[in-house]
């Protein structure tokens, strides 16, 4: 039971990031879901950071259990094993994020590791794509690819426009970019989930007939 929880902590924690991606910017009639990026939600001074890392917190701790769940349900399989420390990694990696500034204000220190924090966290969960690709069959290792390009060319549109979100200027499409991944991974996450949850569900059915047998 504590292993299927902990799997189901997999889809809790990319539904609740969508929901934070939706409703969060409802909180500042200001910010533009469009054209301001996802991590301008939690910038210094905002009306929306309390919220934000309050459930970024829940969120982190979430992928934590997942991370360990994915892990735990591996068995034999290196490359699940692989993911699940990947996952894992990567929420413990998001316990503490730098805060960064609102646009136009002066760059420190946070700023900057705030935009290592988030290739670190990218260049994790791209990994644990790549190597899950290869975790189940056919199917998920196609759906993983598709996952992986789509991450790529949203993720390099999103990137052009960094230099022009430091300089504080327009920025129309790059949430745009930014929340086309977000949705991509967390649709990945959940996918990953339910494909274990559908694998120990049918490893418990066969160790059943086999006892009855």
């Amino acid at each position: 039971m504590a292993a299927k929880l902990s799997l189901v902590c997999g889809i809790l924690s990319a539904l609740l990031y969508l929901a934070m991606i939706v409703f969060v910017p409802m909180l500042d009639p200001g910010y533009s879901s469009a054209s301001q990026t996802v991590s301008e939600l939690s910038a210094i001074g905002t009306p929306t950071r309390p919220l934000w890392v309050g459930l970024g917190t829940v969120y982190t701790l979430l992928m934590v259990v997942f991370g360990w769940g994915v892990f735990t349900s591996a068995g034999h399989n290196r490359a699940l094993r692989a993911v699940g420390g990947l996952i894992l990694a990567h929420g413990l990696i998001g316990l503490y994020w730098p805060p960064m500034h609102v646009r136009g204000a002066a760059l420190t220190l946070t700023d900057t590791l705030h935009i290592v924090w988030s290739i670190a966290t990218a260049l994790v969960m791209t990994l644990a794509i790549g190597i899950g690709a290869v975790a189940f069959g056919r199917r998920f290792r196609v759906y993983s690819i598709a996952t992986l390009g789509v991450l790529v060319v949203s993720g390099a549109l999103a990137g052009m426009d960094g230099p022009r979100v430091a300089a504080n200027l327009p920025t129309p499409w790059v949430g745009i970019w930014q929340r086309i991944s977000i949705v991509a991974l967390m649709l990945w996450l959940v996918v990953l989930a339910m494909s274990l949850l559908s694998a120990r569900r049918r490893t418990g059915l066969t160790e059943s007939e086999t006892a009855r047998a």
